[in-house]
């Protein structure tokens, strides 16, 4: 095959691969982290032990993503100085104090505070601990966002010029709060939550269809839910956002999400494809199904544009996305699954309303708790194919408008790229499984419930010794 003699097309396809692998993992870590906080925060106010076990249960699978994350991580940074070595060279100044900042801010922070989170439990006062959950949660997010300052400085380059073959920062800050920043990360924040929460949701309604502590998972259930109510509209507004300043930014990126091969005039009405099948040789689309004036909506909320729509017929084909198919139904995948988590938090929060959501009475719910079993891992669907639009949708550049993918790929032998993607493959299959297993053997096991509760114990050798003291002339009834 002519894919396998390319090394450009291998070395994507690498990076690719370990992306796509890699974001499984701290897209729960990011978003449970947050859920953590409210039910241990909960536990503190209320002292319900309830919410403890709670969070001593999430935390195991948090814990689980965050060793699958720093396992399957690792490779995406060497990949800058292996696969991706003239980029680094031109870009390297600011690229690699960005990916600097997040190691030592943001993963140190969160690793660091990791283990009082996971194990001080006993050993700590509970308000310290508290902190140290905090950190944590922090820390997790904080990677997010300098994760999502790097690729958004890919998106749109700011702040310096290439000079002599090297990117020379003239406004530091002005490349962090590069046009793409803002949103990016907001979506990406509320992506993470989001997902979480529909896995923590799904795994709930898994206990409750199973009879298996019914009133602990109701509770878990009705706490996402209060979360998501806000969570699920919001991304999508935040998304439509992002297509705003696609629309504005990165013109050949919309031509490619909508399969528009003619510029649409300022003034004139512009069709929305819902399923197309794009001819990049014949340069039109084979078979549309659109709604008529439906991209204006989508775009400004009106009929027709303020601005015009350029079509790829106005660059030349080297110089527009490839694999159009591939970016026009990713985009299609994930802002339908986007709406699809709105229609089950409306329809649960209905249910709510109507207390159908009482622990002796939502296991009746069969058909809207295997709902919440299906989206379970929907948000992580949508992050993925949110990210293939967003990186496939820049190409054939790197650096937006500034290094061309060709330019910036090693000059390594094909067969060097396979053989490390092949190990790649394995070790991350490995993973994979592991993560599976152990895993499942934490939801099998469900919550444990005997776990001490801090400052129980002593609250019980207080009175035990209290009781212990009394002396025997003195009836205990006269003691209550």
């Amino acid at each position: 095959m002519e894919i396998l003699s390319n090394t450009v097309a291998l070395s994507r396809i690498q990076f690719a691969f370990t992306a796509i692998f890699h974001m499984i993992w701290p897209v729960l870590t990011t978003g449970m982290s947050i859920y953590l906080i409210v039910v241990e925060g909960l536990w503190l106010k209320t002292k319900n032990p309830t919410y403890y076990h709670h969070a001593r249960f999430w935390s195991k699978l948090y814990l689980l993503n965050f060793g699958i994350g720093v396992a399957s991580g690792l490779p995406m940074g060497f990949q800058f100085g292996t696969n991706w070595a003239p980029l680094s060279e031109t870009v390297g100044d600011f690229l690699g104090s960005i990916l600097g900042f997040e190691g030592s801010m943001a993963f140190m922070l969160e690793a660091s505070f990791l283990g009082i989170m996971m194990f001080g439990w006993e050993r700590v006062n509970p308000v310290i601990h508290y902190i140290a959950t905090i950190c944590v949660a922090f820390g997790a997010n904080l990677s997010t966002f300098w994760i999502l300052v790097a690729n958004s400085w890919f998106q749109t380059p700011s702040g310096g010029e290439i000079i002599d073959g090297k990117f020379i920062v003239s406004d530091y800050f002005q490349a962090i709060l590069n046009p793409f920043m803002v949103n990016s990360f907001l979506h990406m924040f509320f992506a993470t939550l989001e997902t979480s929460l529909f896995v923590i949701g799904g795994i709930s309604a898994w206990y409750i269809l199973n009879n298996r502590h019914q009133e602990f998972f109701s509770k878990s259930l009705k706490i996402i839910l209060a979360i998501a109510i806000f969570i699920a509209p919001a991304q999508v507004l935040i998304g439509h956002a992002s297509g705003d300043q696609v629309y504005k930014y990165q013109p050949t990126k919309l031509a490619a999400i909508e399969a528009q091969w003619e510029t649409i005039p300022a003034g004139e009405s512009a069709n929305w494809n819902i399923l197309a099948i794009p001819n990049p040789k014949a340069e039109k689309n084979d078979l549309e199904i659109s709604i008529p004036k439906g991209l204006g909506y989508i775009l400004e909320f009106k009929s027709k544009l303020s601005e015009p729509v350029l079509g790829l017929k106005e660059w030349q084909p080297e110089n527009r996305p490839p694999m159009i198919s591939l970016i026009f139904y990713s985009f299609r995948i994930m802002a339908g699954i986007g709406f699809f988590l709105v229609g089950v938090m409306l329809w649960t929060t209905i249910q709510w309303l109507r207390g159908k959501l009482k622990a002796d009475n939502i296991h009746q719910q069969k058909w809207l708790l295997r709902t919440w079993i299906l989206s379970a891992p929907l948000g992580y669907l949508a992050i993925e194919t949110g990210w293939i639009v967003r990186c496939v949708g820049r190409q054939p550049w790197t650096v937006y408008g500034k290094i061309r993918t060709a330019d910036a790929a090693s000059n390594l032998l094909p067969g060097e790229v396979l053989f490390s993607l092949s190990v790649i493959g394995i070790l991350y299959s490995v993973l994979f499984v592991a993560a599976m297993y152990f895993g499942s053997k934490i939801i099998r096991q469900g919550p444990n419930f005997n776990l001490p509760i801090p400052g129980a114990e002593i609250k019980t050798v207080i009175a035990t010794e209290s009781v212990d003291h009394i002396p025997d002339s003195r009836p205990l009834e006269t003691l209550k």
